[in-house]
């Protein structure tokens, strides 16, 4: 039983190490697209891509919409909500200006706050998980501080990034809740839809109505729907997916680090494909994450779901 229950945990695992490689990459298509396409618009149009690309699955899944009990359509919207709360910040700070390595690490900022906002809901983890958690810290403002001494300086774009941060934290701990109780597939699905109503009802209030022109000149570049395809078929049908699945037999302070491996990601692919450079401090800074991730998923006995 032991095994079996170790071999689940590292298949969780690597299904989240495999989402967080498809959000890291995620970052870049942001990058692209904050430039030109408004916030509210890149996000309801990538969210619906989402949910449409699982409606298929639902069948598969035994699953039809009409018949999802309400307990599990609040599921959906509660995730949906915070999804939408913390893709807007996300995507807003990058707007703003924070280029894909920093939107990555000040997002995942969520491996602190979701240990301590699952203390109050009743939530275990293992004792190797707040050291795990120091060290990440160590990473994090390694990469997002660039000249050691130069102290904290946050920008409104990385409150943004903080806030997104806050929003995923309430987020992965709803999934955590909900993917036990329901088909992951239909989770996903319900919270894209939730979240893409919301992005395009803001987009409609704050960047349609004030200037349609540009909003429409915004949708016309080519490059604009590369990030858009690939966010709403990857990162979010794909990504979100894996997620829901992978958190079903794993503790959600676990599950936070393996994602915020993201972050690694999105410096690399920033890197390789934006050519935005790191310098050997931010190299460290990876890697201090990665070891905390390792560190969390040694005591395998201790991480299981609570």
């Amino acid at each position: 039983m032991t095994s079996k229950i170790k071999d689940t945990q590292m298949k969780s695992s690597l299904l989240l190490l495999l989402a967080s490689v498809v959000w890291g990459l995620a970052f870049v298509a942001q990058s692209v697209a904050g430039g030109s396409v408004g916030t509210f618009t890149f996000n309801g149009i990538r969210f619906i891509i989402g949910g449409l690309c699982l409606l298929p699955f639902l069948k598969g899944h035994n699953v039809r919409p009409s018949k999802i009990p309400p307990r599990k359509l609040v599921g959906g919207f509660l995730c949906g909500s915070a999804l939408f709360l913390a893709s807007s910040f996300q995507q807003g700070g990058i707007a703003l200006g924070a280029d894909a390595g920093e939107a990555g690490f000040l997002t995942a900022c969520y491996i602190v706050l979701v240990p301590i906002l699952g203390i109050f809901i009743g939530k275990k983890c293992s004792v190797f998980v707040w050291p795990a958690v120091a060290i990440a810290l160590l990473g994090l403002y390694m990469l997002c501080i660039p000249v050691a001494g130069s102290g904290l300086k946050i920008s409104p774009a990385d409150l943004l990034l903080l806030g997104c941060a806050l929003m995923f934290s309430v987020q992965i701990l709803c999934v955590d809740h909900y993917a036990r109780i329901m088909s992951p597939v239909a989770l996903a699905c319900i919270q894209f839809f939730v979240s893409g109503v919301a992005s395009l009802v803001a987009a409609l209030i704050f960047e349609l109505r004030p200037d349609p022109a540009a909003w429409i000149s915004s949708l016309l570049a080519p490059l604009s729907w590369v990030a858009i395809l690939y966010t709403g078929i990857f990162s979010c049908a794909v990504g979100y997916t894996l997620q829901a699945i992978g958190q079903r037999d794993i503790n959600p302070a676990l599950a936070s680090l393996i994602m915020s491996l993201e972050s690694v990601f999105s410096s690399i692919f920033g890197w390789l494909i934006l050519r935005q450079t790191m310098t050997v401090r931010e190299i460290f800074g990876c890697a201090f994450i990665f070891a905390a991730v390792l560190l969390a998923q040694i005591p395998q006995k201790s991480s299981q779901p609570s």
